[in-house]
């Protein structure tokens, strides 16, 4: 059945309308302002959103502004329903991107047409759209070709420096693929103390939680640097995969080898010393950030001692003994490696 959520502030005539709807075999939702049409549309999704314009807490134009800034719910239909019969009102609306207008007083037949038309051109706007994105992954089949249609026809996200991506919680809508800088993933334990769980630099993938379900993040991505990223729905990386079983087998082994090498690094967590983990990870984050490992990083030390599992205070003496042998220069967030075989061969 079809969902409409009604967005009205005058009582008596939301819940005419939503009668009205309901025995043409709607499901309708109801709400009494903008800023809960707004709440309400982004819980439940609606097929289609009618929405009066002057309300009180946030008006129509409000309420689709917001939405149309939120890629779950921008392509939502949306129908303005106000008593502003002036051509400027009416071009404001569609101006700001509103599907069509109706005006009070109005028919049920002219309502229902509204709403019909809308779904019809939003079902065939899909279908075209679907059938585009099976073509695409028909001409898909390595990593590098998954890839290339990030770059293509992927969503673009800009992050800057230290800005986060999503949080720990959030629904998982995207996977993403670095373009330009890097990022962190990061947890909080329960003493509030910050644990890095992965690395990411240009040409890597990340964001994916799930193949098979739709579930939270299980860690905060930030960015390290002013970060450029190109942005697939999980939905739509799902589909992909199920039409492309040699990529799915290409990230299956990417995963391996990804696995592969934190069980390494937790071996070196373990067992390693203290001066071989610090020169591991400032290599690590090197290589994540920069091109070449011989450039400057700027990172905290908190972040540094995270990844190399140990207290940010033994680090920081760590980071003066190597300073001290001329290994690496270092200034406030700022590391430079000076000798780089040096810090390769640490025991």
């Amino acid at each position: 059945m079809t969902n409409i959520l009604l967005i009205e502030d005058d009582t008596i005539l939301r819940e005419n309308t939503a009668e009205l709807l309901e025995f043409s075999n709607y499901k309708v939702l109801t709400a009494s302002n903008g800023k809960i049409g707004v709440e309400m549309a982004k819980t439940h999704l609606p097929d289609i959103i009618v929405c009066d314009i002057m309300m009180p807490e946030l008006d129509g134009y409000g309420a689709l502004a917001l939405l149309s800034q939120d890629e779950a719910t921008r392509h939502i239909p949306f129908i303005f329903l106000s008593a502003k019969t002036e051509q400027r009102d009416v071009r404001k609306g569609m101006n700001m991107g509103a599907d069509d207008y109706i005006t009070k007083p109005f028919t049920e037949e002219e309502l229902v047409s509204a709403i019909e038309s809308r779904l019809a051109k939003a079902a065939i706007l899909k279908e075209a759209q679907d059938n585009s994105r099976v073509s695409q992954s028909d001409e898909i089949k390595t990593l590098n070709d998954l890839k290339i249609l990030f770059d293509d026809h992927g969503d673009e996200f800009n992050y800057a420096k230290d800005q986060v991506i999503y949080s720990e919680g959030e629904h998982s809508n995207y996977i993403y693929l670095i373009g330009k800088g890097s990022v962190k993933c990061q947890q909080i334990d329960e003493q509030g103390k910050e644990l890095v769980t992965g690395l990411y630099k240009e040409d890597d993938l990340f964001g994916y939680t799930s193949f098979t379900h739709n579930v939270v993040h299980k860690e905060t991505a930030i960015a390290l640097q002013d970060t450029q990223l190109s942005g697939i729905s999980s939905k739509r990386f799902n589909e992909i995969l199920n039409h492309n079983p040699k990529v799915t087998l290409e990230l299956i082994q990417l995963l391996s080898d990804n696995l592969l090498i934190v069980k390494n690094e937790l071996l070196d967590m373990a067992y390693g010393s203290v001066h071989k983990k610090t020169a591991a990870t400032i290599l690590k984050f090197a290589e994540k950030i920069n091109r070449k490992p011989e450039d400057p990083i700027s990172i905290s030390r908190s972040d540094l001692a995270s990844v190399a599992g140990i207290a940010t205070e033994t680090f920081i003496r760590t980071l003066a003994s190597f300073k001290k042998q001329g290994i690496i220069q270092a200034d406030g967030r700022n590391i430079k490696i000076l000798d780089l075989d040096k810090l390769k061969h640490i025991q």
